[in-house]
């Protein structure tokens, strides 16, 4: 695994000149759909698993650990392509969920991952720019149990439909739904949604900018005791961890500090434990 500030990818200086992060995004997603990525052939099932009853149920801290092999912001993470082997060291250390990257270009993800962690049995996010049904459909597929869908994009007209029939062909198609906020507004509206979980992104995806104190002030002035919550991004260690699961949250998603680690099970096992 490779940590080095120089691994980044060719293009990473002109996107640090551009305005605004997740338009870019948006708009590689497009292309993504355009060249047909996400045609993908029925070929796994689902472990049965949700991802909100796992973290309903769990005793220790719920964590949702994260394969990802790069990132806009860190680039190149990781050259590691065995993901089962991956997903089976996260589940040994503790992890009660996995998210899976599958967005190709800017996070070198690929649909195939998550079909390989499936054999470790634990309920899995498909994670990924999701702006059209063709997506929504391709995780049905691939067997993913829950999907990550964006607040921002939608609040921006960047996406094909509607949150609410997102979310609709999400749970008709049998998979729950995390809705990610970054905003006190976001947040709002998330929780006026059927979304299965709300995310508070501590990243700024406009530009980047990551701060944990972003899920501390969400829910000083929001108190979501019919919702679960999972806090996303920037969280690298046990106190990272205590200090959010005192601010109220329910669930961590944790992905470069991890894939980052020597050991990626026993950094898993530091924070479940934390």
């Amino acid at each position: 695994m490779s940590s080095s500030p120089a691994a980044t990818f060719r293009d990473s200086r002109s996107w640090r000149e551009l305005p605004d992060y997740l338009e870019i995004l948006a708009k590689d997603a497009r292309e993504t759909i355009m060249r047909g990525y996400y045609n993908v052939e029925r070929s796994h099932a689902t472990t049965g698993i949700g991802l909100k009853e796992s973290i309903l149920k769990c005793r220790k801290n719920h964590l949702i650990a994260e394969i990802k092999p790069a990132s806009p912001s860190r680039g190149i993470i990781t050259k590691t392509t065995n993901v089962e082997e991956l997903a089976f060291m996260m589940k040994r250390g503790g992890a009660a969920a996995l998210s899976i990257l599958t967005e190709p270009k800017h996070f070198r993800g690929r649909t195939e991952y998550l079909i390989a962690a499936g054999d470790c049995s634990l309920p899995r996010l498909m994670k990924d720019i999701v702006i059209d049904p063709i997506q929504v459909e391709a995780a049905s597929k691939i067997g993913a149990e829950a999907i990550l869908l964006i607040e921002s994009l939608f609040e921006r007209g960047l996406c094909s439909k509607s949150l609410e029939e997102m979310i609709t062909l999400a749970h008709d198609r049998g998979m729950e739904v995390l809705v990610e906020a970054h905003t006190e507004e976001e947040f709002e509206k998330a929780l006026n949604t059927q979304a299965d979980l709300i995310g508070i992104n501590n990243r700024d995806l406009s530009t980047l900018q990551t701060d944990l104190n972003v899920t501390r002030e969400i829910l000083l002035s929001h108190s979501p005791r019919d919702h679960v919550v999972v806090s996303e991004s920037g969280i690298e260690t046990a106190d990272d961890v205590r200090f959010l699961r005192g601010c109220g949250v329910d669930s961590f998603l944790v992905g470069s500090s991890i894939m980052l680690a020597p050991n990626p099970e026993e950094k898993v096992r530091e924070l479940v434990e934390a």
